[in-house]
């Protein structure tokens, strides 16, 4: 169903065939390079948060983590992940396909800046073994990022 939405997403900017579902899982950081043959860090990372009572998604670049101290500067709050539960519940997608495309309802997305090192990012796409590849214009436009932040290592 998560592929499914996210295919349906971008439909409607008839971009649906640009979504790649391999054979192989692309669910970690370190297969979907593999699978790319690319950097890690060209691999754009979804991270779901809790902000208060609000989930929030932060796409960074795949080796980096987040820094608990510029993420509470940023978001005046301590960095609380979602569940494995939680995550499904608010985007919609399982863990391994989380992806601030297609998203089960509205939920506030922000963009680290260590994603600044390539020109193009590949995201999953809604499930264990799919994702695209967006430039970075392609990737603030459909994600519809409120921001670019700085919370990362």
């Amino acid at each position: 169903m998560s592929l499914e939405a996210v295919k349906q997403y971008f439909a409607q900017y008839d971009m649906e065939h640009r979504i790649m579902v391999l054979e192989r899982s692309t669910a970690t950081v370190e297969e979907a390079a593999k699978a790319h043959r690319v950097d890690p860090d060209q691999i754009g990372k979804t991270l779901a948060f809790k902000l208060g009572e609000q989930p929030i998604l932060i796409v960074v670049a795949g080796n980096a983590k987040i820094d608990n101290r510029k993420y509470k500067s940023v978001f005046a709050k301590k960095a609380k992940m979602l569940n494995q539960n939680e995550a499904l519940e608010y985007t919609g997608h399982a863990i391994g396909g989380v992806c601030p495309f297609g998203l089960s309802g509205p939920i506030d997305v922000y963009l680290d800046i260590t994603l600044k090192k390539y020109s193009e990012i590949i995201p999953a796409a809604g499930c264990h073994n799919s994702s695209i590849r967006l430039s970075i214009d392609e990737l603030e436009r459909f994600s519809n990022y409120k921001s670019w932040v700085d919370v990362c290592k």
